[in-house]
């Protein structure tokens, strides 16, 4: 075989070969997507009534914000002027000073009603699911306020670096179709 047709049979070979592992890559990406967004059909969550408040749900999550945030169950809520979730433990006074928030983000709104009732309001984008509001409110109050994964920010590990850790088992798996345990009254 003269060295022209060699040279030209292993281009041809090459020009194949990558072609052929770009389609195998792209097939196999698209399979694994595929899969992923399927799944098991169940997705990770919290179970309100195990979970002790430790904050490893604001280190312990694969992203740079937990995708852990609160809830607040407002029909249980006393609407307190005093929220032990809310303000910190001994409270310099009753009022929206950041030194009288439990927050160390002030994700923690609150709204005067009427005397002497407040309405508290979370802000997700300011939660990073840290427990400190639940652990007071669980501790001191009637346990409004508790944490759920959100799952449109969760990226779903098959091994959730939170749950692995959790000190009490509280976090599960749940049929996706309904994803949230919520507390109950």
């Amino acid at each position: 075989m003269p060295d022209e047709e060699i040279s030209k049979t292993r281009r041809e070979f090459m020009q194949r070969s990558v072609r052929g592992a770009c389609l195998l890559a792209i097939g196999g990406g698209i399979g694994f997507l595929t899969g992923r967004a399927q799944g098991d059909g169940n997705v990770w969550q919290i179970d309100p009534n195990k979970c002790i408040s430790c904050g490893q749900c604001a280190t312990d999550c694969v992203l740079d914000v937990s995708a852990v945030k609160c809830l607040h169950n407002h029909a249980m809520c006393g609407y307190c002027q005093l929220c032990t979730g809310y303000f910190d433990f001994e409270p310099n006074a009753l009022n929206t000073g950041a030194e009288n928030q439990l927050c160390p983000t002030g994700a923690i709104g609150r709204k005067y009603v009427e005397d002497p009732y407040f309405e508290y309001v979370i802000d997700e984008s300011l939660c990073i699911g840290c427990a400190k509001c639940v652990l007071g409110c669980t501790t001191f109050g009637n346990g409004s306020l508790f944490l759920q994964v959100r799952h449109d920010l969760c990226v779903d590990c098959n091994e959730c670096s939170i749950a692995r850790d959790c000190p009490s088992n509280a976090f599960e798996r749940v049929p996706a179709d309904q994803p949230y345990l919520l507390k109950k009254a």
